[in-house]
């Protein structure tokens, strides 16, 4: 099985499949309502901070498992370590549970793009416009599978001709995109029926700029969580992801230089999200209006502020919910990957027998969770104080519960069993230089477990962070 596995061309096309998986609806839609919500800059220094310790350490692990082990996760676990492969099973099931409701998202973000293409946009910006999407029987599932249809096609095509190959030609046009809206975001302003005029250059100090202002410990621990449970979205760890990729990296390429260029991707462009999207609503909405919209800004918000643009915010919307299906299809191919490579090493079946079935049973759950806003639809209180529905409870489940578990375990299997050495080295085994080592050594055993431990006691509702 080890010498019939495929393997990225490069450490261009690995870095190009990574970034693309890191850089999906987390950076683009969680980031921005994060940052407004704990006090902008304060959240971008912690969450910077947090990238550059909590989140290598978990990102430099996982891909050298998968190189280490060329194993995807369901099986790569047993390979370190027999007693340890329950974790392979965590870390598959975060990706099975992550794709039905992340295509659903993925569908969308499509009836938008397709709003703003046909000229719907100011219906777009009305009040009900995403409840009464939602709430239908049948678009959302059309949409659903649609998104998942193009996802699985992706995949089925394989290592390179498919994963490789469609990130090659998305991120670079993704990245256009970002810097484009970006500079047009900061050019914005608008004048308030008192007079008073907002520009984004003042949103953008919002976005930039910590405030400690009126906040206690308690607020800035819930900042500190806030942007590490950001970090799982962020940087696709603990849910199988890079190490089905760092599976698919040769033995000669420099994996961490690739890590490095990983990361300065991911934070880039989680950073060019919120100056995307904060100024905007700053200049439209006001300073009330930054932390208001919640989850909500992407799809509630922003349509509100294209329309407040007038005729160029079509233009302008068109290329935002563009790059946000872009970011959306190399996230989700990816955690299609996590559980189609797992299947194929675990079972031995072929890549078009492991896809359709994952294909089939993802579109299963979307119908089911579609379903949640209208004939199955309740409200269910969860142990982190929120309201769910099902989508909301498949989100909780691998986000909130497995994601951590499959970490946490990691380090310790890592950190005490097994040793930090082991991932050095396979890090370093063409020569390599190992950045940050007592650091990641310091993490691996003690700072991150602690850290994790921590969100998934909040999780859990046994400890207050909010």
């Amino acid at each position: 099985m080890q010498k019939k596995r495929n393997s990225f061309t490069g450490s261009l096309g690995f870095v190009m499949a990574a970034a693309g998986s890191a850089v999906g609806l987390g950076n683009i839609w969680r980031f921005p309502y994060l940052a407004a919500k704990d006090g902008g800059g304060l959240f971008l220094v912690i969450y910077l901070i947090l990238a550059l310790t909590f989140g290598f350490t978990l990102l430099v692990t996982e891909v050298a498992i998968g190189r280490k082990t060329r194993q995807s996760p369901l099986t790569a676990y047993k390979a370190l370590s027999k007693k340890w492969k329950w974790i392979g099973v965590f870390a598959c099931l975060v990706p099975f549970l992550i794709l039905p409701y992340y295509c659903i998202i993925g569908g969308w973000v499509l009836k938008y793009l397709i709003a703003f293409i046909t000229g719907s946009g100011a219906a777009a910006a009305g009040d009900e416009y995403f409840t009464g999407f939602i709430s239908g029987i049948a678009p959302p599932i059309i949409f659903d599978a649609i998104f998942l249809g193009a996802t699985a096609f992706i995949i089925y095509r394989g290592v390179n001709k498919g994963i490789e190959n469609t990130s090659k030609i998305i991120m670079p046009v993704l990245i256009i995109l970002v810097l484009g809206i970006s500079i047009f975001s900061l050019t914005l302003k608008h004048e308030t029926d008192d007079g008073t005029v907002r520009t984004g250059l003042q949103g953008l100090k919002r976005l930039v700029v910590p405030s400690l202002k009126g906040m206690g410990v308690k607020d800035v621990l819930l900042v500190v969580t806030d942007a590490m449970g950001q970090l799982f979205y962020s940087i696709s760890v603990a849910m199988g992801i890079m190490v089905t990729y760092g599976s698919y990296v040769k033995n000669k390429d420099n994996m961490m230089r690739s890590v490095n260029q990983i990361e300065i991707f991911d934070t880039s462009v989680a950073f060019l999200a919120g100056v995307m999207l904060i100024p905007a609503v700053f200049v439209f909405a006001g300073e009330e209006g930054m932390g208001s919209y919640g989850p909500g800004l992407m799809f509630v918000a922003m349509p509100k502020v294209f329309a407040a643009m007038g005729s160029v915010g079509t233009i302008v919307g068109i290329a935002f919910f563009l790059m946000v299906l872009f970011a959306a299809l190399t996230s989700s191919m990816s955690v299609l990957e996590a559980v189609v490579s797992s299947l194929m090493d675990k079972f031995g079946w072929s890549r078009k027998k492991a896809t359709i079935v994952e294909s089939v049973i993802a579109l299963i759950g979307g119908i089911i969770i579609c379903l949640g806003y209208n004939l199955f639809y309740f409200d269910l209180p969860l142990p982190n104080g929120t309201n769910a529905q099902i989508l909301d409870i498949a989100d909780y489940l691998s986000n909130s519960i497995f994601m951590p578990i499959v970490a946490i375990s990691t380090c310790v299997l890592i950190g005490w069993f097994i040793g930090p050495q082991a991932i050095i080295k396979e890090a370093t085994k063409n020569g390599e230089k190992f950045g940050r080592k007592k650091l990641y050594i310091a993490m691996v055993k003690f700072i991150a477990p602690v850290l994790l431990m921590v969100l998934l006691l909040g999780s859990l509702g046994i400890i207050k962070l909010g």
